[in-house]
């Protein structure tokens, strides 16, 4: 009874923990995806140039997808140890607050700013005049829009990974851990990746579908890659986990999940 009573006390701890890397990892995503950077600058070389359908392709991508690989990685986790929904709910319940962390920052816009916060940041690192105040608010108020289509996005992307990942793990059972992670990744990475910024910044911004088209390649690339990449991370983040349940505990734990669709 005592063992059980631990057992569950870590099942719960590392739900929590699992959730809060997530719920953290997305919100900061989100609030910094609103930043469009150059993959050839941070390199240090000339940009790519790629001439496809018209256009010419360079390897920019939104600043969010610094956070989104361990969303990723954290979402296929919950899914494997805790069933689809244990996911559905930390996905639903992060959308809120996605919602709620647009909605304060709209508001934190609309204050007056102090006139010697204003005085003090008057110019910038090269001594140009320089408003910090519609600095901030260029930067964090895009838009209804950016909230849409992040909302949207983050949603049918969710809800995609989970029913490919459960859809794999039917098929494979406790093997090929790769194959169910990556495979889910990389379908619904597909739509967030082309979703949020044809919402954003098509439907509601002043983009062309071209430069949607560009940013939304690269972001989607740069995804599947990192998903590959980060493969062994997703092993050895399972072997910790058996380490800390206990092997056959976790076995128990993925089984139900598997077959059950939530263990919570």
């Amino acid at each position: 009874m005592i063992q059980q009573s631990v057992a569950e006390q870590k099942r719960q701890r590392l739900f929590l923990l699992l959730c809060g890397i997530f719920l953290t990892n997305a919100l900061i995503a989100e609030i910094i995806g609103t930043k469009i950077f150059s993959v050839e600058t941070l390199l240090g070389i000339n940009p790519a140039q790629i001439p496809i359908g018209g256009t010419k392709l360079d390897f920019n991508m939104t600043a969010g997808v610094v956070n989104w690989p361990v969303v990723f990685i954290t979402s296929d986790i919950i899914n494997e140890y805790f069933g689809t929904k244990g996911v559905k709910r930390i996905s639903y319940l992060t959308a809120i607050f996605i919602v709620y962390t647009f909605v304060t920052i709209f508001f934190a816009t609309k204050l007056p700013p102090a006139q010697f916060w204003l005085d003090v940041n008057s110019t910038d690192s090269h001594g140009n005049h320089f408003n910090i105040n519609d600095a901030f608010n260029k930067i964090f108020n895009q838009g209804l829009g950016i909230m849409i289509g992040s909302i949207v996005a983050f949603l049918l992307g969710q809800i995609l990974d989970i029913f490919i990942f459960s859809w794999l793990r039917k098929r494979t059972g406790s093997k090929h851990i790769w194959l169910r992670a990556t495979g889910s990744t990389m379908f619904s990475q597909l739509v967030d990746s082309f979703v949020v910024l044809t919402i954003a910044f098509y439907v509601f911004g002043n983009w062309d579908m071209k430069q949607i088209l560009s940013v939304g390649s690269i972001n989607y690339l740069y995804k599947g890659s990192v998903a590959i990449l980060l493969t062994p991370i997703l092993y050895i983040a399972h072997y910790l986990i058996d380490g800390y349940l206990g092997k056959e505990y976790a076995e128990e734990l993925a089984h139900h999940a598997a077959h059950d669709g939530e263990v919570l």
